[in-house]
């Protein structure tokens, strides 16, 4: 890591001086000194000791710390030493809502999970309300964690949007499309004026972005996902899917229609006009039960695929053959799926050290998924996935300033000589000490910001006794 440090700090050095402010980028007005800074830039640059500039909620010039401690003299400081500094975690497949049935089913495989479980608890509680108080207990979770962007799944997503604005995150909120009625809308029509609704109080807003959500195509129709696709294609907003998340699923799917879910949603024109060349992105959840084919479909589309590792491993789903999406260059990033029994959480650090562990012991291979192939999956790919590459993702400069610190001197961590491999193998969402997005702490020294700890948690318990009330009664019990 000396070496590669050294490196950084001898090609960065030149590149620094064209970094600082000029007439695109604000003048600094923060800077963050002495940290070991892991850009995940496309050379994996790292600075140790390094600094970062802020200014006007952007990343200003990023370099080894004695340059910029100089250039920008007089700036106030944050001394970040012995803290790794990288950017925010990007978790890109989430129903985060769903923190408030958290335990209500575990030990099921999906279907059961779904159609004897969560689907009856969802119907019986879910509203407005519970929306938003889910959503701010998924951010606190997240927030704690180093998670600063997650792309969501699920119902009334305008309140989820207002949980993500209060908050301080920031959210690609996809509003769920299914063919049976859900709490927020009944048919097709009621969906699709949702939708509009939805899009014009929050789309080109600085931290939400608003996208469609048809669930699957085991659960819409070939006509509710064409509506779906041509909706985003519409608006120009992403798309966000189950696909292929078990081999029940792509057995049923043959049966059905002759052929996987991924080449029928090919077939039936789901991915045309979407995809990265007509900026519309879509982000495929789980991909489990794929073959070479279906890969070739995906990478052809420019679909993205959101690896799940702990939610496929929880619900017996299989393992994602991700060692093979990189190989074949597929974008792929992490998500943490919903936390209901799918998972239970919604950790970033896990999903990184979980996907590392599952490729190798799959492939019978300790050499795939490096380190730091798993740190870029769950920022800078992540980022691209959602359509946001050009704003997050890295610590760039012109890039909002979306950081975390992550405190290494523990028992667990030190004494380490690899970032990537601390970050991914012995880091975990507790030692997260501070977090930023567009510049404004969300976290300070483990203390939350913007939100109230102890309300939140405090609407989430009335949740549960509210849930468990409903249940008794659907039951049947007194």
């Amino acid at each position: 890591m000396r070496r590669l440090a050294f490196l950084s700090l001898f090609l960065g050095a030149a590149s620094l001086r064209a970094a600082g402010p000029t007439a695109q980028t604000p003048a600094a007005d923060f800077l963050i000194v002495n940290a070991r800074v892991v850009t995940v830039d496309a050379k994996f640059s790292i600075y140790d000791p390094g600094a970062v500039a802020l200014g006007g909620g952007r990343i200003v010039a990023v370099g080894p710390a004695t340059d910029l401690a100089r250039q920008f003299a007089g700036v106030r400081r944050w001394d970040a030493h012995g803290k790794i500094l990288l950017p925010g975690l990007v978790n890109t497949h989430t129903h985060a809502a769903m923190t408030l049935l958290r335990g209500l089913a575990d030990d099921l495989p999906l279907d059961r999970w779904l159609h004897e479980k969560i689907f009856p608890a969802e119907a019986k509680n879910v509203s407005k309300d519970f929306v938003y108080d889910g959503t701010l207990l998924a951010a606190l979770e997240m927030i704690r964690g180093g998670t600063t962007t997650f792309a969501d799944m699920y119902y009334f997503e305008d309140d989820a949007a207002r949980a993500v604005d209060k908050a301080g995150l920031r959210g690609v909120l996809g509003e769920t499309w299914i063919d049976f009625p859900v709490p927020d809308h009944k048919d097709m029509a009621s969906t699709l004026a949702y939708m509009q609704s939805f899009v014009k109080h929050w789309k080109g807003k600085a931290r939400v972005t608003p996208a469609v959500a048809p669930h699957s195509s085991y659960t819409c129709s070939k006509e509710t996902l064409l509506a779906a696709r041509d909706f985003a294609v519409k608006n120009r907003i992403p798309i966000l899917t189950h696909l292929s998340e078990t081999r029940k699923e792509r057995e049923d799917a043959i049966a059905k229609w002759g052929k996987s879910p991924v080449a029928y949603e090919e077939e039936i024109g789901f991915f045309d006009g979407t995809g990265v060349p007509a900026k519309v992105p879509v982000v495929a959840a789980h991909c489990v039960s794929v073959d070479e084919a279906d890969r070739a479909i995906l990478k052809r589309r420019g679909v993205a695929v959101s690896h799940n590792p702990e939610s496929n491993m929880k619900l017996a789903s299989g393992i994602a053959p991700v060692a093979a999406m990189a190989k074949e260059g597929l974008l792929w990033s992490l998500g943490t799926d919903g936390p209901a029994g799918s998972n239970n959480d919604l950790s970033m650090m896990e999903a990184m050290d979980f996907a590392g562990k599952l490729a190798k012991v799959a492939t019978l291979d300790p050499t795939v998924l490096p380190a730091a192939d798993l740190v870029v999956a769950a920022t800078r790919s992540g980022a691209q996935a959602l359509g946001l590459g050009s704003r997050i993702g890295s610590i760039e400069p012109g890039k909002q300033a979306d950081l975390i610190a992550v405190d290494a001197r523990t028992p667990h961590a030190e004494p380490f000589t690899d970032l990537a491999s601390t970050l991914v193998y012995a880091a975990k969402a507790s030692d997260v000490t501070d977090v930023w997005v567009d510049g404004r702490r969300l976290l300070d020294a483990r203390r939350f910001v913007t939100l109230d700890e102890r309300a939140i948690l405090d609407a989430a318990i009335r949740w549960r006794a509210k849930v468990e009330a409903s249940l008794r009664t659907a039951a049947g019990a007194p």
